[in-house]
């Protein structure tokens, strides 16, 4: 398996991983349209979110995004393929991700997370500081994480 960065032409494939596995946990087919735009990867965002991708055979199983201004971002979206879960894929992002935030110079990254991912951002070392309103859904409120990165 390897983590390497995205290419521009993999935005389409980005957007249809996103949803494949948000919709892994039961979201129906309308709470998923209500997503799309925010889950949707442009080609030109690619480059601008620091958007990498765990890749094994050529097929794309995982990707993330470093988001902001160091010192201080966000982990924007972290998504794996939902028959890929479970191997390690989620661990291997993550650690690449703040093995790179931390070299371009942040300090912390938030991270608005599904509440069914906060247990995964919880063992890996976040601390949740609070709750954020959904940007695709009025009303609903996301666990609000942060990471603080040790110097390594």
């Amino acid at each position: 398996m390897d983590v390497r960065p995205a290419r521009r032409s993999e935005a389409e494939a980005l957007t249809e991983l996103a949803l494949a596995s948000k919709g892994h946990w039961g979201y129906d087919e309308a709470f998923l349209a209500a997503c799309r735009d925010e889950l949707t990867m442009h080609p030109a965002d690619i480059d601008r979110r620091r958007t990498a991708v765990a890749e094994e055979d050529g097929r794309v199983l995982g990707f993330t995004t470093v988001d902001g201004t160091p010192p201080e971002g966000a982990l924007g979206m972290m998504f794996v393929a939902p028959d890929a879960l479970g191997r390690g894929i989620g661990r291997l992002l993550f650690e690449h991700t703040m093995t790179e935030a931390r070299r371009l110079g942040f300090v912390c990254l938030t991270i608005d997370a599904d509440p069914h991912a906060e247990p995964f951002y919880l063992a890996m070392g976040a601390v949740r500081i609070g709750a954020t309103p959904s940007g695709s859904i009025p009303g609903r409120e996301l666990p609000l994480l942060e990471y603080v990165l040790t110097s390594s």
